[in-house]
């Protein structure tokens, strides 16, 4: 790495009144350093840098601000700088700066930014804090979230995910949860939005995440909200079900076309099915999903399903929904006190399950490959 000295003259070049070829060459290098781990872990300890960085993508020339906003999201990639950058570079209010901005080209690495120091709950809080700080809030959020078009250089799906991370913090979910404002319905749709797995991904994330807060399932699965559908029909196909099957289902998953495709990415799908297991944890939440006709679009699914953390999810599921109610005083799974051993014993028999599952998975992509490996004409179209 860099001596202390040559250190000392590369951040004098990162300065907004540097010549633009000099200050051009010298965070082209930066962004060089942000490719690599030991550059990053090296910054780590330069705030300055950092701090140089951030001013920077407010300098006139475009490639210097992509340089630093790709530098930054590198550096945000790596968990141990989420506190430099948010304590010590500062960097949150010159993001959130500029988000807003319905014409500002780069909002898309600001959400990418965004979305990763909010990945884990310690820097989380400050984003969601910063977000206040600045007037912005939840609430400017979903408003440019849900607003198609918000910005015309950017996509902003990044936005998905950051509500996400969000709401793992109880303040998020409240916001979101509210019954007065509206929210979550208006978060619904994007659970089949086709234009981009992270708009998708990210908002049946933040449907998972508020499905934790057990006391809203009677709600969210009302009228009201009717989260049931949109969550079922990603996971629906087009296979043909009994008379009685379709009858009993939400009106929106009777007779589906021949057409009918699933959700494609197996993360999504595995989200889609914990988020149902979750309703399933209370008792008015098992007796709707059961009453729905829940069990024929998972069985179905199951036939289907390939991947095997995906098939696993789904077994747990079906198994509560075929399975017995539990006994009384019992029927909250969220609030039932484990003893330890059991617990224990429980924890053991998951890391064996996760096991066999990261067997069955090197097994399915060694199938893939050989698939592939056969099939030559495959791998060119």
């Amino acid at each position: 790495m860099l001596s202390d000295s040559e250190a000392q003259e590369l951040l004098s070049f990162l300065r907004l009144d540097t010549r633009a070829d000099v200050k051009g060459q010298a965070t082209e290098y930066i962004l060089g350093l942000t490719g690599t781990r030991d550059g990053c872990r090296y910054l780590q300890t330069k705030p300055d840098f950092l701090k140089a960085l951030a001013k920077l993508t407010a300098d006139i020339s475009i490639a210097i601000v992509k340089d630093c906003y790709h530098s930054l999201v590198n550096l945000s990639a790596d968990e141990t700088l989420h506190k430099p950058l948010v304590k010590e570079a500062g960097i949150l209010p010159v993001l959130l700066n500029h988000l807003l901005d319905p014409e500002y080209e780069f909002s898309d690495r600001i959400c990418s930014i965004l979305t990763n120091l909010s990945r884990h709950e310690r820097t989380c809080v400050d984003v969601l804090h910063e977000l206040q700080e600045q007037n912005i809030g939840m609430a400017k959020i979903v408003e440019i979230f849900c607003t198609e078009g918000f910005n015309k250089k950017a996509s902003l799906h990044y936005l998905g995910p950051l509500l996400s991370n969000l709401t793992q913090l109880p303040e998020a979910r409240h916001f979101i949860l509210d019954r007065d404002r509206c929210v979550i319905q208006r978060l619904l749709p994007y659970t089949q939005y086709k234009a981009s797995v992270t708009r998708r991904g990210g908002v049946v994330g933040t449907l998972r995440n508020c499905c934790f807060d057990h006391s809203h399932h009677e709600w969210l699965l009302s009228d009201a909200v009717d989260i049931l559908p949109f969550l079922l029909l990603p996971l629906a196909g087009p296979e043909e079900l009994s008379e009685e099957e379709n009858e009993g289902l939400p009106v929106d998953l009777q007779y589906l076309p021949e057409d009918k495709s699933r959700e494609d990415d197996p993360d999504i799908r595995k989200m889609l099915i914990e988020t149902l297991l979750l309703l399933t944890a209370t008792k008015v939440g098992r007796q709707i999903l059961k009453k729905k006709n829940v069990y024929p679009i998972m069985r179905e699914f199951h036939k289907w399903e390939k991947e095997p953390h995906v098939i696993s999810a789904c077994e747990k599921l079906i198994q509560v929904l075929i399975g017995d109610e539990p006994e009384a005083g019992m029927e909250n799974l969220m609030e039932v006190e484990i003893p330890e051993d059991v617990e224990q014993k429980l924890k053991e028999m998951e890391a064996k399950e996760q096991e066999q599952i990261e067997k069955e998975e090197e097994l399915l992509k060694a199938e893939r490959e050989k698939s592939c490996s056969s099939n030559p004409e495959e791998l060119e179209r």
